[in-house]
């Protein structure tokens, strides 16, 4: 996994669209596509500003990570946690974890990283317009995966043949997903990389 993979993996992570982030770093959208093809690298004064942006550090963007392989997917891993009473919840897991939230989203969902692969987000149920976690129950939890291509691994999901799997929903520009539910009707989203009409 390269820079430009990274560069994207948080990009999606975080709703935003290239020419979105492109603004935000005052460059043009090629550049940032072109960072995330691998097609070029940013300046480090950009490395600087994305590692602020991404709240993350300048070597976590930087150093390839170590992470597991399926298929040629690399896959991150996260558990979201619905709650009803989202401020009590951030200071609830903010006191408990010993560490403070990274709120992304406005009013919608926190995160508490973990590494490079793992990390808990505490998602606002009043502001989940666009998801369903139901499942076949009253579940309050969904796993959550992000690939780099959300195609291919729509495809290899359906292929299983494993559970019901839904089409792959668009959230916006920048955030499509699919569900798939296990045996027990538990709620596994994956996210990822996504190119509408190609």
């Amino acid at each position: 996994m390269h820079i430009g993979d990274r560069i994207q993996m948080q990009r999606v992570r975080r709703g935003l669209s290239q020419s979105a982030l492109a603004d935000m770093l005052s460059v043009s959208r090629q550049s940032v596509s072109k960072w995330e093809l691998g097609q070029a690298l940013p300046d480090i004064d950009k490395v600087l500003m994305l590692s602020e942006l991404f709240n993350i550090t300048t070597d976590e963007l930087l150093k390839p990570p170590s992470f597991f392989d399926v298929n040629q997917q690399m896959l991150h891993w996260g558990l979201y946690l619905i709650v009803k009473d989202f401020a009590k919840s951030i200071a609830f897991y903010e006191k408990f974890l010993n560490k403070r939230a990274t709120v992304l989203g406005a009013n919608r969902f926190a995160q508490f990283r973990f590494d490079d692969r793992c990390l808990l987000s505490i998602m606002n149920e009043a502001h989940l317009r666009g998801h369903d976690y139901t499942g076949t129950g009253d579940h309050k939890f969904a796993l959550n995966l992000w690939v780099k291509d959300l195609a291919k691994e729509y495809a290899r999901a359906k292929s299983l043949n494993i559970g019901q799997v839904t089409d792959i929903r668009r959230v916006n520009a920048a955030y499509h997903f699919f569900n798939l539910i296990d045996p027990d009707g538990n709620v596994i989203e994956v996210t990822g990389g996504y190119y509408e009409g190609g």
